[in-house]
């Protein structure tokens, strides 16, 4: 990797002197601790001549693209993507380049995602941490949903486990996202609906090695079917 995390501390201890950024810190930790690629994507902006909040459409979006059908929730296409393993000074140049970008990680490479309500996601979780099964890092977005990040694969996977697990035609709001997908990392907003945040931070003992899914899917699977109910 580019760096310790001694170099993370430093960082974080310094920021501001030199000028660093929030986003900046964020990038070099999750290409640096966790071994993600991230992506510079584009933010939500108000268009010109109406105010924040007022009615009439969406925000547009700073991809300039007219018509954009996820403003604020997209890689930017003309960005290019910071790799796991780079250098703090490489993470600070690539938000230096785009200044405001949203940091988004890329699904189906380091770890696959089941997405839940958040409110059942919160339930779930703290059910799994009482029973001891090892949890990866999960995120809440500001549009009420718990993503939860487990092995690659496992989008593949999910129709077959859930038909073992006798979940298959039960109508969950259960989701799973794999490669080509991308969510919007912390500390970067969604859309223009608000932040990005940890349920469950990433940590170094599973940010690397996230979960089977088959080893959560079952809980996440009975408490969605219980809270749709």
């Amino acid at each position: 990797m580019g760096f310790t995390i001694g170099g993370i501390r430093e960082l974080r201890s310094g920021s501001r002197r030199r000028g660093r950024t929030t986003e900046c810190t964020a990038v070099a930790e999750y290409t640096g601790l966790w071994g993600w690629d991230v992506v510079p994507g584009a933010r939500a902006a108000v268009p010109t001549g109406r105010t924040a909040g007022a009615q009439g459409g969406p925000p547009d979006c700073s991809c300039g693209a007219h018509g954009c059908t996820a403003p604020g929730a997209h890689p930017l296409a003309f960005a290019p993507e910071v790799s796991a393993g780079a250098t703090v000074d490489e993470a600070t140049k690539a938000w230096t380049d785009y200044p405001g970008a949203a940091l988004m990680l890329p699904v189906g490479r380091a770890f696959d995602v089941i997405e839940v309500a958040e409110p059942a996601g919160r339930r779930a979780l703290v059910r799994l941490e009482r029973m001891g099964l090892p949890v990866g890092p999960v995120l809440a977005t500001p549009t009420g949903r718990a993503q939860f990040f487990v092995a690659p694969g496992a989008s593949v996977e999910l129709p077959q486990l859930l038909y073992r697990m006798g979940w298959d035609d039960a109508g969950l709001d259960l989701h799973c996202l794999g490669p080509g997908s991308y969510l919007t990392a912390p500390p970067s907003d969604l859309g223009g609906h608000g932040p990005v945040h940890w349920l469950r931070a990433p940590s170094l003992d599973m940010a690397g090695g996230p979960p089977q899914a088959r080893l959560l899917l079952g809980t996440l699977a009975f408490i969605s079917h219980r809270s749709h109910g």
